[in-house]
C-alpha cells in the first residue's frame, strides 16, 4: 500500500483509480496511517510551497519513507530539510480537473529507496513506470524543468499556448532553452544536446498545442534559475527580457 498525503488533483485521482493500492490523507483525516511501522511508501501529492507544513506533521522515523514527485527544483530544499536520501519520481499523468480520471502520459521514472514500489503500484493500475538511476533521474528532471520554464514564460511573455510558441517563436524558444541549459546543466552533473533536446520539447508541445503555461512557484523553477545564473557568474538575456516583459525582471 502506498501512503498519498494530500487530497487535489493528482492524489485524489490515485486514490480514484486504486483505493485499496493508494490510501488517502488529507487535511483532516487519514493521518493515523503515518504511525505504522517504518517501510511503507509516503507519497506526498502536495503544492511545493505545502511541502514544508506537510513534512512538520510527519513523524520522524517515517521521513526516509518519503516519495517526491513535485516538479520544480526540490534539491536545494531537500538538502536544506536533510533529506537527500528520499526516494524521488516524475509523474508523466495528466487530471485536467480536480476529480477526474487520471490519464496514462509517458513513463514516470522514480530512483531511491522505494522506486521499485512505486513503479509496481503505478504499473498495476496501468500507469507506466520505472526504476532509474540517479543520474537518468537527473536528466528527465532538468528536461521536464526546462519545459515547465521555457513554455511558461513564452507562453506568458507572448500571450499564446505551447503549439503558438513553436509555430511563431522557435528562434526565441531555442535560446532561452539553451541559457536554462547552460545554468541548469553543471549544477546538476547532467549532459543534455541543445539540438535533440529542443526537439524533445517540441515535439511534447506539439502533442498539448492548446495548453497555456504560465510562470509559478518562482523559487523552485524560473527563480531557480535566476539565483542559479547569478551564483554561477552567467548572463542569461533572453531570459531576463522575457521575464522583464511580463513584470519579473
Amino acid at each position: 500500500m502506498i501512503v498519498v498525503i494530500g487530497a487535489g488533483r493528482i492524489g485524489g485521482a490515485l486514490h480514484q483509480r486504486d483505493p485499496h493500492q493508494f490510501a488517502l490523507v488529507d487535511r483532516q483525516q487519514g493521518w493515523e496511517l503515518l504511525e505504522r511501522e517504518p517501510g511503507e511508501p509516503i507519497l506526498l501529492a502536495v503544492r511545493n510551497d505545502d511541502l514544508l507544513a506537510v513534512l512538520e506533521r510527519v513523524p520522524e522515523r517515517r521521513r526516509a519513507d518519503l516519495v517526491f514527485a513535485q516538479n520544480g527544483m526540490l534539491r536545494p530544499w531537500l538538502r536544506e530539510h536533510g533529506l537527500t536520501e528520499v526516494t524521488r519520481g516524475l509523474l508523466f499523468v495528466a487530471v485536467p480537473t480536480r476529480g477526474a480520471p487520471i490519464e496514462p502520459g509517458g513513463e514516470s521514472p522514480f530512483f531511491g529507496p522505494h522506486a521499485a514500489t512505486m513503479v509496481q503500484a503505478f504499473t498495476r493500475v496501468g500507469l507506466p513506470a520505472a526504476v532509474v538511476s540517479a543520474d537518468a533521474f537527473a536528466a528527465v528532471e532538468l528536461e521536464k524543468l526546462i519545459w515547465n520554464c521555457a513554455f511558461g514564460l513564452c507562453c506568458e511573455a507572448f500571450d499564446c499556448d505551447v503549439g503558438t510558441v513553436v509555430r511563431d517563436h522557435a528562434e526565441q524558444l531555442r535560446a532561452l532553452v539553451a541559457e536554462l541549459l547552460e545554468v541548469g546543466a553543471p549544477a546538476l552533473g547532467v549532459e543534455l544536446e541543445l539540438g535533440p533536446l529542443v526537439n524533445r520539447l517540441c515535439d511534447y508541445s506539439r502533442s498539448i498545442p492548446s495548453y497555456r503555461g504560465a510562470v509559478k512557484e518562482w523559487p523552485w523553477r524560473n527563480g531557480w534559475f535566476v539565483e542559479t545564473a547569478r551564483e554561477q557568474g552567467r548572463a542569461t538575456p533572453t531570459h531576463a527580457q522575457l521575464l522583464a516583459r511580463v513584470g519579473r525582471g
